[in-house]
């Protein structure tokens, strides 16, 4: 795989999502769970989202229940949680494992270009125009280093 948009995910209905779609875009893939302690950054993506999603910024969510088994129900029920509690817009996938010989095809690619186990909710992942994974944070990076970053990229 030469990028992101070699993968096709599954929105959470278990329909193909090709990421061939996000071409062009600056986008953030974040592995969430709705009873972590992490789970209020939902605020502050939502907020990225809205600010610059009309400038070619997406969020991609991949509700997990790996690493920490904070993400119970079905994805219906997550999805609805996310909207009712924290009204997120940004696209939200099917459940995915993140780690393992079973992990989801877009988490081994990801983990690929920057190696190691993902250890906590709210993992995130910047993806440039072309499709290329250019940083990994972790939970606890300030969202205004990871906005920064994502401003310059969208020039």
């Amino acid at each position: 795989m030469n990028s992101i948009y070699d993968i096709t995910v599954k929105d959470r209905k278990g329909n193909p999502v090709p990421l061939n779609g996000y071409a062009n875009e600056v986008v953030l893939i974040v592995n969430t769970a709705i009873k972590s302690p992490n789970t209020p950054q939902y605020t502050e993506l939502e907020a990225l989202y809205e600010k610059y999603h009309a400038q070619g910024f997406a969020i991609l969510d991949f509700p997990s229940n790996q690493p920490t088994k904070s993400c119970p129900g079905t994805d219906d029920m997550v999805h609805q949680f996310c909207k009712e509690t924290y009204h997120t817009e940004f696209p939200r996938f099917k459940k995915v494992k993140v780690n393992g010989s079973d992990a989801d095809n877009l988490y081994k690619y990801l983990t690929e270009k920057f190696p190691g186990e993902i250890t906590e909710d709210f993992t995130k992942f910047l993806i440039n125009k072309i499709g290329k994974v250019v940083a990994r944070y972790d939970a606890t990076t300030p969202m205004a280093e990871i906005e920064k970053r994502i401003e310059e990229m969208l020039g």
